[in-house]
């Protein structure tokens, strides 16, 4: 494994901007294919967190981007179906965290989905839908239970499988980089990579709480509602951006590995409420993908956990999901 994040940080480091706004700095950057944006409020340690924050959020790109030949990820699709490759206790940790999504979510989060990512190409101009044949050769390559495991190493057994820790990356390192500016004695942070949050502490201004919106998934430029959030993650999972038609029907980004098909249950956004971003963002499209009856079931089932599902026709709030409503 070669991993070199110093033209990585370099690229980071050149689009991050520092942002004076009264009592509290805005940083914002772009990063694992996103925008990136950390709101902590003024205190002496500001200059070692925003150094070490990019540091370590190029650190982690570099490691885990598919798209970096170089990264740890990359060399894992290479050599499935032929060695196991060592991995790093963080690599472990972040491996059991997806062992345990799956089987929160009833195995509709599968890190192994990448071979049904790449045929359902979003991108392709002019759209194109994949044949049923395609669609079942891939779902042969995907399987979470098959990925073997032992300490210090990992191994896809088929050659053509692969990983993909989009679905858990980002959350990851929003909860990481919430526990460093703890670390570093920051009073208050509101951390965004890509609209996976997670709030820490005081909030601007002496308010009790930091205010996010919710986007309205049919006029995405507007919020539907206003959350009130402290020491608490938000994440929410739409096909309102990502999606194409193809002859007269609507195709969305986010795929039920079950089927190989994309989801198609009348849900359009699913936001949780969750301790940790990690917990919150697995949660939001799992939940997307099982549709409002089971997701809300399974977020009346977990604790310290709300959330609100919203389909073509109606808002279905958990129990108290309404605590947290602002205006």
């Amino acid at each position: 494994m070669v991993l070199n994040d110093n033209s990585i940080h370099d690229r980071i480091r050149a689009s991050a901007r520092l942002t004076d706004r009264g009592d509290c700095w805005h940083l914002t950057f772009m990063a694992m294919g996103t925008s990136c944006r950390v709101t902590f409020l003024k205190t002496s340690a500001a200059q070692e967190f925003e150094a070490a924050l990019l540091l370590w959020v190029a650190s982690f790109e570099a490691r885990y981007s598919r798209f970096l030949p170089e990264s740890l990820v990359s060399e894992i699709n290479r050599n499935a179906g032929l060695q196991w490759v060592s991995v790093d206790p963080e690599t472990e940790q972040l491996l059991a965290l997806c062992d345990e999504a799956h089987f929160l979510t009833h195995a509709t989060f599968d890190p192994t989905a990448l071979p049904l990512i790449q045929l359902w190409n979003w991108k392709r101009t002019p759209a194109v839908v994949p044949s049923d044949e395609a669609i079942q050769n891939a779902r042969q390559l995907v399987g979470w239970r098959r990925v073997r495991r032992a300490a210090g190493k990992v191994f896809l057994p088929e050659k053509g499988m692969c990983l993909d820790l989009g679905g858990i990356g980002k959350e990851y390192a929003v909860d990481q980089v919430t526990g460093l500016a703890v670390r570093l004695g920051i009073p208050g942070l509101l951390v965004d990579f890509g609209q996976d949050i997670c709030t820490f502490g005081t909030a601007p201004q002496g308010r009790g709480f930091w205010h996010i919106g919710l986007q309205d998934p049919k006029q995405p430029d507007r919020c539907w509602t206003g959350l009130g959030i402290r020491d608490r993650a938000v994440a929410t999972s739409g096909d309102y951006f990502q999606r194409f038609e193809h002859n007269g029907r609507r195709y969305g980004h986010i795929l039920d590995v079950r089927t190989g098909y994309p989801v198609s249950n009348g849900c359009r956004a699913v936001t949780v409420i969750a301790p940790r971003c990690t917990i919150a963002g697995i949660l939001a499209t799992s939940i997307f993908v099982l549709g409002a009856q089971e997701g809300l079931k399974m977020l009346n089932a977990l604790p310290e956990t709300e959330g609100c599902i919203v389909t073509d026709n109606h808002q279905i709030q958990s129990r108290k999901f309404h605590e947290f409503l602002v205006s």
